[in-house]
């Protein structure tokens, strides 16, 4: 069962058409184009995204709305991804570096997003910094292949994984702001 917070977010991300992968020559740029659509259209209507691209008025109203809590872009091919996320604890912002690759079985087989500075800080990660998606993530994805995309996966995944994991690993002090390192040092 899918609560209201979800299905409003899951309401505010287009759904995507084509079912093609990297390996798919003719398609992947139409179903890379569908991710880089969706991606734009999220920024513009939820709180949640911004993609940087040469589209720099996509940019500048998510940060005007403040909108945003990551950074992402991608290789040429769109094979790898890459950025920053955020996460604001208690007035300060927490930021951490984000990739990972489209799978070869893409898109039924779901992007795994890593936190690489976050390796081996929490059970809810796997090894490379993978955050864990499993329990609650993959069996949606699987039931809306090929409909799901990258902002799905961001939305539905990454953003609640931050919201739960963040504020655990600070309060244990596994986690601290980069101001606090620079006193203590």
């Amino acid at each position: 069962m899918v609560d209201e917070a979800t299905k409003k977010t899951l309401s505010s991300i287009p759904l995507l058409k084509t079912k093609a992968g990297p390996r798919d020559k003719e398609l992947w740029p139409v179903r890379l184009k569908e991710e880089y659509q969706a991606l734009i259209k999220v920024s513009n209507c939820c709180k949640c995204f911004t993609l940087l691209t040469d589209a720099a008025s996509y940019v500048q109203q998510s940060k005007e709305n403040d909108n945003d809590w990551f950074r992402l872009e991608s290789n040429k091919d769109g094979t790898k991804w890459f950025g920053k996320c955020w996460h604001i604890h208690e007035l300060l912002r927490y930021e951490f570096e984000i990739e990972f690759d489209i799978p070869v079985t893409y898109p039924t087989t779901a992007p795994e997003i890593a936190i690489p500075e976050l390796d081996g800080k929490t059970a809810k990660m796997y090894r490379g910094g993978k955050i864990c998606l499993s329990d609650h993530f993959k069996p949606l994805w699987a039931r809306n292949v090929p409909k799901f995309g990258i902002a799905h996966a961001m939305a539905l995944g990454l953003g609640p994984w931050l919201a739960v994991e963040i504020p655990d690993l600070i309060q244990k002090g596994i986690v601290v702001h980069k101001d606090k390192q620079t006193e203590e040092s």
